[in-house]
């Protein structure tokens, strides 16, 4: 419902319709309405992550550097999944902005996606200090997200989306192999 009304649109009411449960029901389990966009965002976070690192266990194994790129540009992928993610995600990120319990719940979930980045990038270039993977992680997410935000919005097609990221993580593999 966050991805189709965004978070000012829900109402605890048609959620608890929607889910077919009754709104006693939908308090108990979340206590309040910052209760549920907790549970959203560890949802999303646990879609992202099945949707970015599952594969099929007779594919090939990917190069550390296969593997960074793919698991950055299935955050742009056509899907229902996808797309519900990145509005949700986007959502939450802006009623962040208002709520300081779900500001503190996004930075965490944020720093973890950029040590996952960070992680990432440092198998490709293993001698680069930890300091600058994680300044190249936090450019390559939040590039991430504006592109995402972007396509989502129509501001751009996925395709350029695509080739964009695919170019800011050469540029950022290049500065890191200079370091």
């Amino acid at each position: 419902m966050i991805a189709r009304r965004g978070v000012r649109g829900l109402r605890v009411e048609e959620l608890a319709a929607e889910a077919g449960v009754s709104t006693a029901l939908i308090y108990y389990h979340f206590k309040d309405r910052t209760g549920v966009l907790r549970q959203t965002l560890e949802f999303i976070n646990d879609r992202a992550e099945r949707y970015t690192t599952d594969r099929d266990p007779d594919d090939p194994p990917l190069t550390p550097r296969e593997e960074l790129e793919e698991t950055l540009l299935l955050e742009l992928q056509d899907t229902v999944e996808v797309r519900e993610n990145s509005s949700a995600w986007g959502e939450l990120r802006a009623s962040a902005v208002f709520d300081e319990v779900l500001r503190e719940d996004l930075a965490r979930a944020t720093l973890v996606w950029v040590q996952e980045v960070a992680a990432l990038l440092g198998q490709v270039q293993p001698m680069v200090p930890a300091s600058a993977l994680a300044a190249a992680a936090e450019r390559l997410t939040a590039l991430l997200e504006g592109l995402s935000m972007r396509w989502l919005s129509g501001g751009i097609k996925i395709g350029h989306a695509r080739e964009l990221m695919r170019g800011a993580i050469d540029a950022e593999l290049s500065g890191l192999g200079q370091g």
